[in-house]
């Protein structure tokens, strides 16, 4: 197991300077720590890359759709921006030297259209089947992240990310789950952790309120037992949000402090993964 932690958790904004999360995460003992793309550029990948050997950690790499690249959409303008948008992400995912991209892949995040919900899904699974080829090339995993009601209604358990990922037809596209968000939707988490069983490429940790892992309501027992049973040895990486007032934090509806400090929160969430997951 592989123990990470998203460098949102100290961003103020997607675009901020990331020397300071890396160092953060590295002197916490971190194996890596997990980079979105959202303002990214092909320079600051090729930066990131070195940042990460600087600091001796590895990186994996999250991102999201805008509606203007949402590739559910019936118009297939958009679709295809969609698709050649992922490309992109794709080759620089590789360019910051990872092998995991993962996050709201499948569509535009916050899009709700539930009466052409298995148009939407038809859609974007043929979009996604169009990035086999790019994620060989580059020798990228892709995660499909379900995520709560709140965020989408085309994925939201693990079962419906499982079926896309399978509708893919992909070797390559597997699914990403997060206890935050299967905390809300889930009725059996260890069900739908053994349901992604070969499917599952990533997996990300907080608790119920994304904050530390551990000091809410999660029921811890059922993640281990769930991860253990399918024999998953991947990632865990903490995705936190605990800052209110940043624009990361109201893209992620944050409105007080759910921890006081982004450092203390990250070190309490490392020694919880390890004593949990082993």
């Amino acid at each position: 197991m592989k123990y990470g932690v998203h460098a949102g958790l100290w961003q103020v904004k997607w675009t901020d300077e990331m020397t300071p999360a890396f160092k953060a995460a590295a002197d916490l003992g971190y194996d890596g720590i997990e980079v979105s793309l959202l303002g990214m550029t092909d320079e600051k990948a090729a930066s990131l890359k070195a940042l990460g050997r600087d600091h001796g950690l590895e990186i994996t790499c999250s991102d999201g759709l805008a509606p203007d690249k949402d590739i559910t959409s019936s118009d297939p303008a958009i679709r295809a921006a969609g698709v050649e948008y992922l490309k992109w992400a794709i080759e620089a995912t590789a360019k910051i030297g990872s092998r995991g991209l993962a996050g709201v892949v499948f569509g535009a995040w916050g899009q709700f259209d539930p009466l052409n919900k298995p148009e939407r899904a038809a859609n974007s699974a043929q979009s996604l089947a169009q990035l086999h080829d790019t994620l060989n090339t580059f020798d990228v995993n892709l995660g499909i992240e379900m995520l709560n009601r709140f965020e989408t209604d085309l994925v939201n358990t693990a079962q419906e990310a499982v079926s896309l990922a399978q509708a893919a037809q992909s070797d390559r596209i597997g699914v990403l789950l997060d206890t935050f968000h299967l905390n809300i939707e889930e009725k059996d988490i260890h069900a739908a952790i053994t349901h992604a069983k070969d499917k599952l490429v990533h997996f990300h940790v907080s608790d119920n309120d994304r904050g530390v892992p551990g000091s809410g309501h999660v029921p811890w027992d059922q993640v281990k037992t769930g991860l253990d049973d399918i024999g998953y040895d991947g990632w865990i990486v903490a995705e936190m949000f605990v800052i209110a007032g940043n624009p990361t934090s109201a893209d992620l509806n944050i409105w007080r402090n759910i921890e006081p400090e982004s450092g203390d929160a990250a070190a309490r969430a490392l020694t919880f993964m390890k004593a949990t997951f082993g």
